[in-house]
């Protein structure tokens, strides 16, 4: 009764011709991303990061940002795609990354080739990138730890995020998906869309192709779709939307003395029950 079943995320992504995913960073935001339509959902390192108000700058270990992403499968019906960072660290660290995330029922993992440790792609510090034959090597190591053909492989470059053009971000995921990687997901920090328009125009379907359009918003998800994007995710909306309800809700508390003008406005304990699932708990100790 309590056991959840989710398809994997290659299934969901050959089952839809985009896979919309939503960044968490603990069960509850996961639910609530499931509950609004997406079909996958975004283990963020970012929010994990953040929520012990921490930078996302590889000081987390890969045990606590699997126990994150762990947690949010198991309260899903929808598959968690986990953010690894660099594969925290070697091609060592990579497949024992692999082989503890698959075995957490984890189905999809993405890496990116910064060196490790990495810094937050937006924030100001050091974006150097890894060696692309390095990168590569890293992708083969996931790839041949894998123990399912179900397991998803993400090669994320930063190629953009470090000042290089398209020529060159096209040049490593080539060559990434040459190693064997299941997609790759081209990343930006410029406010318009027009660098991953280049990139999709040039790329060919040479594999499916994930977007993050955290700094160009204003990217319909129809027209994404037509542009030949396989997957899109929205990395932080909702932390970004929690903190300043959070922030409203507890000044309102305190400046008022009472919460009797922000009840109406908020959820119900009766709500956070049913995304509990109490009813269903409660069942177990009934005669």
């Amino acid at each position: 009764m309590l056991q959840r079943s989710y398809p994997s995320f290659r299934s969901t992504l050959e089952e839809h011709g985009l896979v919309r995913v939503a960044g968490a960073h603990h069960a509850l935001s996961g639910v609530l991303a499931q509950e609004a339509g997406f079909q996958a959902v975004w283990s963020s390192s970012f929010e994990v990061s953040a929520s012990r108000c921490l930078p996302d700058a590889s000081i987390l270990s890969m045990t606590e940002y699997l126990e994150a992403a762990a947690n949010i499968q198991k309260a899903l019906d929808i598959p968690v795609v986990a953010d690894c960072d660099t594969g925290y660290g070697g091609n060592y660290n990579v497949a024992h990354m692999v082989h503890e995330f698959e075995g957490a029922g984890i189905t999809a993992v993405c890496m990116e080739d910064k060196l490790f440790p990495k810094m937050n792609s937006f924030a100001a510090g050091d974006q150097t990138l890894l060696d692309t034959l390095a990168f590569t090597r890293k992708i083969e190591v996931a790839k041949n730890a894998q123990s399912s053909d179900e397991f998803f492989v993400i090669a994320r470059t930063e190629a953009l995020i470090s000042g290089q053009d398209v020529d060159q971000a096209i040049a490593r995921c080539k060559a990434y998906a040459l190693a064997g990687a299941d997609a790759v997901l081209i990343h930006s920090k410029k406010s318009t869309k027009d660098q991953v328009v280049e990139f999709l125009d040039r790329w060919d379907n040479r594999a499916p192709v994930v977007i993050v359009p955290t700094t160009y918003p204003d990217w319909h998800v129809d027209d994404i779709r037509k542009a030949g994007v396989s997957a899109v995710i929205y990395a932080n909306q909702g932390m970004r939307a929690a903190l300043t309800a959070l922030r409203e809700s507890y000044r309102t508390i305190y400046a008022d003395g009472d919460t009797t003008s922000l009840e109406p406005r908020i959820a119900s304990v009766r709500d956070i029950f049913d995304l509990q699932r109490m009813t269903d708990w409660q069942k177990l100790d009934a005669a």
